[in-house]
């Protein structure tokens, strides 16, 4: 793996510090080839977060959890206008598919399940939609020790927990992802759910969250980010779906997108990683990076809060 985004800049070679034997040959008239001493590797004057100044810009390397997790840190505290910072994890084809046959699977890569892990490692909650969970067969986040420190010192869970979005509470509640949660999985419903389905959830073991007050019934986007905010989960991760990340795009809740490019064509017509009513006005984002392995391009894009 790679950084093609950003790169160290290289500090102005007459501003780079000198050697000591370096200065004493300048006293003496002596030029520094005379005196025997190797000139240093230039480094950044002003290293961006998650680059070591002894990384080559453009290095291809294996890159250890630890970098990764620097790398995709989340800004302390987590600043969203909503008091929590909603990240998104999508991969996309390069003709805009979200999928191909109906799961993301075909379209990621060893690098891109390391920064799913990540990712899912450094969160409070993932917030994931009802057929996203039916569809990709989710099971409960599990915790891993290359994270135990950094969780611990952050007084997070050992795992994130997992919050299914659905506001029909159709669910399988005897799936592992309800009844072998190493930390209880939550339920985001709406105010129509019915009373025999929010039961069988609470039987399950899960905690039923109310999102959303409208007769419609629908699950309030907005609201998923400050009921989750409430119950002390404010570094959130969503993996979608499609119609889910719509909704906290509409919603102007969405705080930053790490967008997976795959190397790869599909046609047909999955969705994109977005699928809902076109916003009023485009959201504008701004580019923090950019990781490369294998032709896949790892992006992150963070919102600009007007």
């Amino acid at each position: 793996m790679r950084r093609l985004f950003p790169v160290p800049v290289p500090a102005p070679a007459e501003t780079l510090a000198k050697t000591p034997a370096e200065t004493s040959a300048e006293g003496s008239g002596a030029t520094p080839a005379e005196t025997s001493v190797e000139t240093p590797v230039e480094t950044s004057a002003a290293t961006p977060a998650g680059i070591s100044a002894e990384t080559t810009v453009g290095e291809d390397r294996e890159w250890a959890l630890g970098e990764l997790a620097d790398a995709y840190a989340y800004p302390e505290p987590p600043h969203g206008p909503s008091g929590a910072y909603l990240r998104a994890n999508m991969v996309s084809s390069l003709d805009g598919a979200a999928h191909h046959d109906g799961r993301s699977k075909a379209l990621s890569s060893d690098a891109d399940m390391r920064i799913f892990g990540v990712l899912r490692g450094l969160a409070d909650a993932v917030v994931v939609g009802a057929e996203t969970v039916r569809r990709e067969g989710y099971r409960p986040a599990r915790a891993r020790e290359a994270f135990a420190e950094r969780r611990a010192a952050l007084g997070q869970s050992p795992a994130p927990a997992i919050a299914v979005v659905s506001a029909s509470l159709d669910l399988d509640f005897t799936q592992p992802l309800f009844t072998e949660p190493l930390v209880p999985t939550i339920v985001i419903t709406g105010a129509t759910a019915g009373e025999e389905r929010i039961e069988a959830a609470r039987a399950a073991g899960t905690e039923v969250v109310f999102a959303g007050s409208g007769p419609s019934g629908r699950v309030d986007a907005a609201a998923i980010v400050t009921a989750l905010a409430e119950l002390g989960h404010t570094r959130l991760l969503t993996e979608g779906g499609p119609t889910l990340l719509a909704e906290f795009a509409a919603a102007g809740v969405l705080d930053e997108l790490c967008l997976a490019v795959a190397p790869l064509v599909t046609a047909g017509d999955a969705k994109r990683i977005t699928n809902g009513p076109v916003l009023g006005e485009p959201e504008r984002f701004t580019l923090a990076s950019v990781l490369e392995e294998a032709g896949f391009l790892f992006t992150r894009y963070r919102r600009i809060y007007q």
